[in-house]
């Protein structure tokens, strides 16, 4: 069979099947571009597909990204009698991926700079204003949410009565109730009352968290207001092997600062690790056993206080 046209087939399947297939259906198309039109599935051969893996640049993880991808493809091609055999070098035979770096994990004194110049740091903002960043960054460290995640919560999608989350559609297909703390809840019902001033444009699928006029906070918004705080409060990327400051590094500093404190309590870290797994909505415990490696060298910092930072915030 054409191997553009297997490669169709099996996007569909994919789909037809729950997935949503996009990254790997775009790896899938590229990998298409590097042969003639009516090329068939066998028509590839292994040094194509080595030079396919190799890129252009550095080894990083996507390399094995997509040479899993396209051993995805070929197993499905071979089964349909599309293809004949795979043309994917041995799997032993690739190279190691790269371990990837550690994150940042902001320390209990980074956390109280951060949360107490956010006033600050947005005094002259005309669509993001203090009040949804701050709100903003309490939810992925109160809550370990994802960016795209809390970013994306509707009004409906936050229950303030019983304080959960309705976190929809995550990375993993999949949507999960996420459960508050008081702290965290007391800060959601306080927003919600400024909210009520703003517009709702979609009614109560309206963003929980909107910019002045009641639009959607965009990503690219908050990631420069978020490096234009850290560089307010003098915190930049340290070269000791760890992953810039980042925002994301705010859910990371959740789960870190979540661990230490049971390790604190005498608590059975490895019975709770399958709970915070579910919490922060990772597919596997592999996700989150991660961050077991981070916390004996952490162990020494107080667990953050989350009323200084629900009460000291956005008006410091």
């Amino acid at each position: 069979m054409i191997l553009r046209e297997a490669v169709d087939h099996y996007v569909v399947w994919r789909r037809a099947h729950g997935a949503r297939f996009i990254t790997s259906a775009r790896t899938l198309y590229q990998f298409c571009k590097n042969f003639p039109e009516h090329a068939c599935c066998d028509a590839v051969t292994e040094s194509d597909a080595r030079r396919f893996l190799a890129g252009t640049g550095p080894l990083t993880r996507w390399r094995a990204n997509k040479y899993g991808t396209l051993a995805g493809f070929y197993r499905y091609a071979i089964s349909r009698g599309y293809a004949v055999a795979s043309p994917l070098p041995p799997a032993d035979e690739e190279p190691r991926e790269p371990q990837s770096a550690p994150s940042y994990i902001y320390s209990r004194e980074e956390l109280q700079r951060l949360f107490g110049s956010i006033g600050i740091s947005r005094k002259r903002s005309i669509r993001l204003d203090a009040e949804t960043f701050h709100m903003l960054l309490l939810i992925l460290y109160g809550a370990g949410l994802r960016t795209s995640e809390a970013l994306h919560l509707t009004m409906k999608d936050v229950e303030l009565a019983d304080a959960i989350l309705t976190v929809r559609n995550t990375k993993f297909y999949k949507s999960r109730l996420v459960p508050v703390a008081p702290q965290l809840a007391g800060a959601l019902r306080r927003y919600a009352e400024l909210r009520a001033d703003r517009p709702l444009p979609e009614g109560m699928a309206s963003a929980f968290l909107a910019n002045r006029d009641g639009t959607q906070v965009r990503k690219h918004n908050v990631d420069h207001a978020f490096k234009r705080l850290l560089k307010h409060v003098g915190i930049d990327h340290k070269d000791d092997g760890r992953r810039a400051p980042c925002l994301h590094a705010l859910r990371h500093t959740a789960a870190v600062h979540r661990l230490t404190s049971w390790y604190r309590d005498g608590a059975d870290v490895q019975r709770l690790l399958p709970a915070l797994s579910t919490y922060l909505g990772h597919a596997d415990l592999d996700g989150t056993s991660v961050y077991l490696s981070m916390t004996p060298e952490l162990l020494h910092e107080a667990s953050a206080c989350f009323d200084r930072y629900v009460n000291g915030g956005h008006h410091a």
